[in-house]
């Protein structure tokens, strides 16, 4: 079982517009609802490969009972802790004459120490059935900025592999909890370590703490920074389309390559086509599983210099 923490999870409503412009009022032509939260969206790509998929983090008041509503008729676990405010939403505004996303997120219901110490007591059952476990997105107010060191180290205390997926003071907490795996993108990467290179920018990661550092390069692909190695793996041309859950994709795939122990090739192929694949399709966070076993065998991965 692959375990997902969504800590902020969210309704994610996206509209379509034929032309997004400011100070204008726009008719939507295409309204769609789908639970959401990265943690979630990783799980219902890890679902769709196969694996069995247990989410977990906070649900809470009308927009938390559509969300478990929507995720009910899915082949995913829910394992939700109810709380008394309401579950966040975020809105996507694609503009369909450019392809591009305007993004709005709410910061998500204010939770309180008893919260955190129902969820623990969740997680703690949870992690000792799992093989995994991704830790994802944003904290809600209240929790304490420091919440996905002390999941990491809860994890390694059960050996149980853990990737960790956020930003900003919690990513530089969780990284030195010494996780398993990180994945950020190059901006979180950047304002982490104060690098702009993207190659020493994930040496330095790694250098905090983590195992191996994965960085999400837009539609360069990603730079893999492992104990062993680096690796550099791209689609096989840039893709166009709606980016949203595209790097949730890309964590699902290599957390299911770490599962099965795929090597590094396997697993940053995999990751790259199933990022590629959500993008270029026309619902935000899906992905087709045809265009996906299309671009897999299309990835180009290359190994460089031994890591640092």
């Amino acid at each position: 079982m692959i375990l997902t923490v969504t800590l902020n999870t969210a309704l994610d409503i996206t509209y379509q517009v034929d032309a997004l412009t400011p100070h204008a009022s726009h008719r939507v032509t295409d309204v769609a609802e789908r639970p959401g939260g990265k943690g979630v969206n990783v799980a219902r790509v890890l679902a769709a490969l196969g694996h069995d998929t247990v989410v977990t983090g906070f649900a809470g008041g009308p927009t938390g009972d559509v969300l478990r509503a929507l995720l009910a008729p899915l082949p995913v676990r829910d394992a939700l802790v109810p709380v008394a405010g309401t579950t966040r939403r975020t809105v996507a505004v694609v503009d369909a004459s450019t392809g591009d996303t305007t993004q709005l997120n709410e910061p998500g219901p204010t939770l309180d120490p008893a919260d955190w110490s129902a969820f623990l007591h969740v997680y703690q059952e949870l992690v000792r059935d799992a093989d995994a476990v991704a830790l994802c997105g944003s904290l809600p107010p209240g929790i304490h900025v420091g919440a996905y060191a002390e999941l990491v180290r809860r994890a390694r205390a059960a050996s149980v592999p853990v990737l960790l997926d956020t930003s900003g003071e919690p990513l530089r907490r969780g990284i030195a909890a010494r996780p398993d795996l990180v994945k950020p993108n190059a901006d979180e990467l950047a304002r982490l370590t104060g690098a702009r290179e993207p190659l020493r920018a994930t040496r330095d990661a790694r250098r905090r703490g983590a195992h191996a550092v994965v960085a999400s390069l837009g539609s360069d692909g990603l730079l893999a920074v492992t104990p062993d190695s680096t690796w550099r793996a791209a689609p096989p041309a840039p893709v166009k389309g709606n980016p949203t859950g595209a790097g949730d994709s890309a964590v699902a795939g290599l957390l299911a390559g770490l599962v099965e122990g795929a090597a590094w090739p396997e697993r940053l192929a995999r990751a790259v086509a199933l990022s590629a694949a959500t993008v270029l399709a026309p619902a935000a966070g899906e992905f087709d599983m045809t265009t996906y076993r299309e671009l897999l065998p299309r990835v180009t991965v290359t190994e460089h210099a031994t890591a640092a």
